[in-house]
């Protein structure tokens, strides 16, 4: 390319420049100064904020935000092919259908390992059935129930240390 073709370029270039320039000098010669304490407070949407800025947010935002867009960038690709879909023929045809697959098998996989859940797991796994423990050896005769319930609820009374013929 020559010279001559290039000074449009370098004529709208210093045009955006002194256009810029000239919008920040504006601003700044015509600008209100505020010297209050609020001023420098961060504010939003008409509400002052309650609590500071820096706080943790739970890590599965994050992955839901990086599996969302994940998934949004392959239905570019799956678009994309479906607009030339007719001219490519059955190769692309299976190679789109291999795409779909891996793509399910990769969201079935996040389903089951829990990725996708919003609710808090439970901490350790529950028996389908509360299994009991057997009452001590002398706790039938004594007449004193096994139930926590019956132990901690009779704590403070003197009712555990009574039996049933009390």
């Amino acid at each position: 390319m020559s010279d001559e073709a290039l000074w449009p370029l370098g004529v709208y270039v210093a045009a955006v420049l002194v256009l810029v320039g000239a919008v920040l000098a504006a601003s700044h010669l015509l600008g209100e100064r505020h010297r209050e304490t609020a001023t420098g407070d961060p504010f939003e949407s008409g509400i002052v904020p309650v609590h500071r800025a820096r706080f943790r947010i739970r890590a599965k935002f994050y992955v839901v935000a990086v599996l969302f867009v994940i998934f949004d960038l392959e239905a570019v690709f799956i678009i994309a092919w479906a607009l030339i879909a007719r001219e490519a023929g059955w190769p692309a045809y299976i190679e789109i259908a291999i795409f779909i697959s891996v793509l399910l098998a990769a969201l079935a996989y996040l389903w089951r390992v829990g990725a996708l859940d919003w609710a808090p797991r439970p901490r350790g796994r529950l028996p389908s059935r509360a299994v009991r423990a057997p009452p001590p050896q002398g706790a039938a005769k004594a007449g004193v129930s096994s139930a926590p319930a019956a132990v901690f609820g009779a704590i403070g009374s003197g009712a555990a240390n009574r039996t049933r013929a009390d």
